[in-house]
């Protein structure tokens, strides 16, 4: 055998197939790319994005929709839906890229407009994700859906729907937008701080709680508040909805992962205990206050729960997540019970459990922390680290103060431009008939 010949012929071969990679640079740099995609990254996050989508509908819109009145049933009912469409064509034309994309340390860049580099076959370059870029796109702007429709329970039965669908263009711009790229966004100046917010307990929670304040006092009272009774018409309706809150809480959280591994795993088992504590610490105090346990006060507690650990699911224990829960309960109870005593009318209490919890969650991510739990995060002040619940209370504060101006100038430029309170007459019939002449119910006779 000629051994020489066998090796001139193998390095010949070396050689071709080197040339032939490098003139295939740019196909093999793109299936090199391709290659970073994880398909249970990718399928996991999806499946997340369908179910913060089914968070807004029909499960938010269920949950109001069954705590107003009967004649407003058909009107906070759309108000959750038409968000999708509205919410969506914003986030895909230049919202996306205003929170994410790279700019400097207050808002991104409009280089992401229209998608444009945007990709669904490349990976999603920040956090080391394993997922297209698109995938991680579709999922943030199930997130911003929400945030909008979180403010309306504040606002019900008295706003305007021209004025709702005007203020809430201009909230999910120059609010939502501004407060995700700080937060989340690679040069976001609170997330160069350093603080630690897992699923939006500050863009999501504090900024929807604190602009229904804001709504609350800048609309004013219903009529008749607090004096006439103002019930829920359909409890069953309400519960319902807030089951599937609690279902598609799995994806707003556990889905912040980015991908199918054991950080999923743990912020899942942290969403549900903290809702199951919060479920019932609340129904334990209300039992103690009022000498009877409601349906409604259980699914006002498993809503707290989830607001309060959402922004510490990825970086507590399971024992933390108890906590964080079971003081939420008692927290947003009492928050809810106060409002009156203030004089500020927010009908579905959106105040005292997505603002108050927000909160809470936010600077309890603060305290319990660890890098155990995710070595990417850091560890609160029970594990050593008293900076971090300095960090997260600054992150509380500039949320609130941004978020609480910044709603009021855009409500006074709303009711400038097309007004955004009904008239008197037309919420003594209900905004069913007076603005989308429909009801919710019809009974023969």
């Amino acid at each position: 055998m000629n051994f020489a010949k066998i090796r001139s012929r193998s390095n010949w071969l070396m050689l071709t197939a080197g040339g032939c990679l490098a003139l295939a640079s740019p196909a093999s740099a793109e299936t090199h790319a391709a290659s970073k995609i994880d398909g249970a990254d990718t399928a996991w996050l999806l499946l997340s994005a369908a179910l913060v989508l089914m968070m807004t509908i029909p499960g938010l819109a269920l949950f109001y929709g069954g705590l107003v009145r009967r004649k407003n049933v058909l009107s906070t009912l759309i108000q959750s839906f038409i968000l999708v469409a509205i919410v969506s064509i914003q986030w895909v034309l230049f919202g996306y890229s205003l929170a994410f994309s790279p700019g400097n340390a207050i808002v991104g860049s409009l280089s992401w407009v229209g998608l444009m580099g945007v990709s669904a076959t490349t990976p999603y370059a920040d956090y080391s994700a394993t997922v297209p870029h698109q995938a991680h796109m579709i999922y943030q702007c199930m997130f911003a859906v929400i945030t909008p429709a979180l403010i309306t329970g504040a606002i019900a039965e008295r706003m305007s729907f021209k004025g709702f669908l005007v203020f809430s263009i201009l909230w999910i711009t120059f609010i939502y937008d501004p407060l995700a790229h700080w937060v989340w966004g690679v040069d976001g100046w609170i997330r160069q701080l350093g603080v630690l917010d897992f699923a939006g307990g500050t863009v999501v929670h504090i900024s929807s709680g604190v602009a229904a304040l804001a709504g609350a006092l800048t609309i004013g009272p219903r009529r008749g508040y607090p004096h006439v009774p103002m019930r829920p018409h359909n409890l069953t309706m309400a519960l319902t909805g807030a089951a599937l809150l609690w279902v598609g809480w799995f994806g707003f959280n556990a889905g912040s992962s980015l991908a199918a591994n054991g950080l999923a795993v743990s912020a899942f088992v942290a969403t549900h205990l903290g809702a199951s504590s919060a479920t019932l610490s609340w129904l334990a105090i209300e039992w103690w206050t009022s000498g009877r346990p409601t349906l409604l006060g259980a699914a006002s507690g498993a809503v707290a729960g989830l607001v309060a650990i959402t922004p510490a699911s990825g970086f507590v224990g399971p024992m933390a997540s108890l906590v964080i829960g079971g003081a939420a309960g008692i927290l947003c109870f009492s928050a809810v019970r106060m409002k009156q005593r203030f004089g500020y009318d927010d009908a579905l209490d959106v105040v005292g459990v997505h603002g108050v919890g927000g909160i809470w969650g936010a600077l309890a991510t603060g305290l319990f922390a660890s890098t155990l739990v995710n070595s990417a995060g850091a560890n609160g002040l029970f594990f050593g680290n008293p900076r971090l619940l300095m960090m997260q209370a600054i992150a509380v504060v500039a949320t609130m103060a941004f978020s609480f101006i910044g709603t009021m100038v855009l409500l006074k430029v709303t009711d400038a431009l097309v007004g955004i309170r009904v008239f008197d007459e037309d919420e003594e019939i209900g905004l069913d008939l007076s603005q989308h002449e429909e009801s919710g119910y019809a009974f023969e006779g």
